[in-house]
């Protein structure tokens, strides 16, 4: 089992050799065999823009935030955002009124 590399997108160990390429079973990602360490992690929003550490997002939709009374309306921005290493669907922000959010990158649009 150790000669079948993890995947370098989610880092399951469910992957097969097809041809020249390995895919996961589990997220559908492909990849070269020669490839697993030069792969850069890209952080989407949910209309397919690129986000940095640092952007500016909206939220696109109410959100209910666990440990707080407060929900996140739709609209609200959230400034200076970190991205969170090895996950391509959270980023990490403050708003306003709630400090220390991850949030899914689905949920987002860049402002």
């Amino acid at each position: 089992m150790s000669a079948v590399p993890a995947c370098p997108q989610c880092t399951l160990e469910n992957t097969y050799a097809d041809g020249a390429l390995w895919i996961c079973a589990d997220c559908g990602h492909e990849w070269a065999a020669g490839d697993e360490g030069g792969q850069a992690l890209v952080v989407r929003d949910s209309n397919g823009n690129v986000l940095a550490s640092g952007d500016t997002v909206t939220v696109i939709k109410d959100l209910k935030v666990k440990g707080s009374s407060i929900p996140l309306k739709q609209g609200t921005v959230i400034r200076n955002i970190r991205l969170v290493e090895d996950d391509a669907e959270h980023i990490e922000g403050n708003s306003d009124k709630i400090k220390g959010l991850v949030l899914k990158t689905c949920f987002l649009k860049k402002a």
